[in-house]
């Protein structure tokens, strides 16, 4: 039985509670599975900033770079935005995807049918609904030089950079195109070709790659006001869509609402495969929430599968991520809800409960492939 180590993040706010959640189920695998699963913790985020007086430590990097994948709860929050710019919780994490290469972010937003009613579009329109948006995450706006606010003529002045260099897109587009093969063999690029050329130059390569590379794939293009819209017009005319950085963010965010919660969408942070080995960080979707953090009452569900999606695509063991997405499609037909998700007739749970219910449907699940 092989042994894989796991770095734990859990950062600040909700972080550590839905971490604590998930490391259950990381143990419950490793007793049940054909894999055996070690972890340590390290800090990042504002915890870290308390803790080292940086956002993200030279150890915490080292630790990463040892593991075999990372699992991150959250950063950030009311208590650090003070700070300078420098060295505010976010920053730990722009850094550790910039140190690792973690250049493609995987975001799945599907539609559990249990939840079908929470989403704020009708059901039909989300009724098994199964997107995956695959955002570029090392470039654009967000790293572009040159940055910052200066002041002239005793006005002040913001500006930012977006830049992409053709291998950044290149990159990321055979990352969707090689996603979209496995699916349904449809991509759409998203854009906005028409105003911006950093994005024109976007469009064109990866069209020139389609060309070259993919025919089997049925790409299209659409400017990302226009996707935003198709998002909540029509959501299941799409299968995978790649996006920059900025546009991706906003995106992701938009269809993590057509599935009834942010605290029901993972995501995993790819870099490149490099001697057999692919640095890999996976979290959820949602913030911090410092507004109910120690509470109890956080949603655990979207950092759970992120730890699915680990399973997936650091470690091959798509059969053991089938049965923990079945555990929790399971246990939310059986009317279980954190506070985000409550729908008429749920049984509304926190945190602990929610991850208990999961590992108990897992136990069932172990027991009926024995029987």
């Amino acid at each position: 039985m092989s042994t894989q180590h796991i770095l734990l993040l859990p950062g600040d706010g909700i972080g550590p509670e839905v971490v604590a959640e998930t490391k259950k189920i990381i143990d419950w695998f490793s007793s049940n599975g054909p894999v055996t699963f070690t972890t340590s913790e390290a800090h990042l985020g504002g915890v870290a900033y308390d803790e080292c007086g940086t956002p993200f430590p030279a150890e915490t990097l080292e630790a990463a770079r040892k593991a075999d994948a990372i699992l991150l709860g959250a950063v950030g929050g009311p208590k650090w935005e003070p700070l300078d710019y420098s060295v505010r919780p976010e920053r730990g994490l722009l850094g550790i995807r910039k140190e690792l290469g973690l250049f493609a972010n995987l975001r799945p937003a599907m539609c559990f049918e249990a939840l079908a009613d929470a989403s704020s579009l009708k059901r039909e329109l989300v009724s098994g609904l199964d997107i995956m948006i695959v955002r570029e995450l090392t470039g654009g706006i967000y790293f572009g030089e040159p940055r910052g606010v200066k002041v002239e003529n005793g006005k002040r002045i913001g500006y930012n950079t977006a830049v992409y260099h053709e291998d950044e897109v290149k990159r990321i587009a055979r990352v969707a195109f090689d996603l979209a093969q496995k699916r349904n063999k449809k991509l759409c690029s998203v854009d906005k070709a028409n105003v911006l050329e950093v994005t024109e130059m976007w469009r064109e390569e990866v069209q020139k790659i389609g060309d070259a590379e993919y025919k089997n794939v049925a790409l299209s293009h659409m400017y990302v006001d226009n996707a935003a819209m198709q998002l909540v017009r029509n959501p299941k005319q799409f299968d995978v869509i790649v996006t920059s950085n900025l546009f991706g963010d906003v995106l992701s965010d938009c269809a993590a609402m057509l599935t009834g919660s942010l605290g029901m969408l993972p995501s995993a942070s790819l870099g490149e495969e490099v001697n057999g080995k692919r640095a890999a960080l996976y979290e959820p979707v949602h913030g911090s929430a410092p507004d109910i953090a120690g509470q109890g009452i956080a949603n655990p569900i979207a950092t759970i599968l992120s730890f699915a999606m680990m399973l997936r695509y650091s470690f091959s063991l798509g059969k053991q991520a089938d049965m923990l997405e079945a555990a929790i499609a399971d246990v939310l037909a059986q009317g279980y809800r954190t506070g985000d998700i409550i729908t008429a007739g749920g049984k509304k749970v926190g945190t602990a409960e929610m991850g208990a219910a999961i590992i108990k449907s897992l136990d069932a699940q172990r027991k009926q492939e024995a029987a």
